[in-house]
């Protein structure tokens, strides 16, 4: 089980079906949680079915933000407040999939979307993660007969552990891929993951299991 966390905050931007799954998470492990998007209403609603806090985007104040989004909206995200994010857990759960052939990611061969954003974000502490689980098996906390387990890449270790401590007091499992040069392989997962789902594969509420 993870560290106590009832004095943490989370901040989700977003909310979407992830949005919504992580601020879930994050309420059961017991931080106090702040729902910011663009759209005010949906953000009240969401903050108020995880008895939390709607806020402007220019009110975020967390000390671990999820950038629950898709990936175009993370430069512009880090460009309208990356002044705000300087020492914060900034958690990137993007796959950068190139929806025009879905047949690819759309950062070079040798990044990612995490890299590309912790270049965007110097002073931030980014971790990738949340990228390679449907959000239904963080919603439920299972995959199959599994615990959902949530694989984590980053260069700051006292990051992770912050996370780790959110995930883990809520019940999920995770492991540790090591530094952010992981979350390239981590998107390549995500996105066959996706591939297998769209092809039907596999369902939308299924995904990978990690046994330890």
């Amino acid at each position: 089980m993870g560290k106590d966390t009832s004095m943490s905050t989370v901040t989700v931007i977003g909310t979407g079906n992830m949005g919504s799954a992580i601020a879930k998470i994050a309420a059961k492990s017991g931080a106090a949680v702040q729902i910011a998007a663009r759209d005010t209403a949906k953000a009240q609603e969401l903050a108020a079915e995880v008895g939390g806090t709607a806020v402007g985007l220019d009110a975020v104040s967390g000390e671990i933000v999820v950038l629950a989004v898709p990936y175009p909206a993370l430069a512009e995200i880090a460009g309208e407040i990356g002044d705000r994010l300087a020492g914060k857990v900034v958690v990137d759960l993007t796959n950068p999939v190139d929806f025009a052939t879905f047949d690819g990611l759309v950062v070079p061969a040798d990044s990612s979307a995490a890299a590309e954003l912790a270049a965007a974000l110097p002073q931030s502490r980014v971790v990738k993660a949340f990228n390679t689980n449907f959000a239904a098996t963080l919603a439920t906390g299972a995959v199959g007969g599994a615990v959902t387990t949530v694989q984590l890449a980053g260069d700051d270790d006292a990051a992770k552990d912050s996370l780790r401590g959110v995930i883990e007091a809520a019940g999920l499992k995770t492991v540790d891929a090591g530094s952010l040069k992981r979350a390239r392989e981590l998107e390549a997962l995500g996105f066959l993951q996706m591939v297998l789902a769209v092809r039907e594969q596999v369902a939308w509420t299924a995904g990978y299991a990690v046994h330890a």
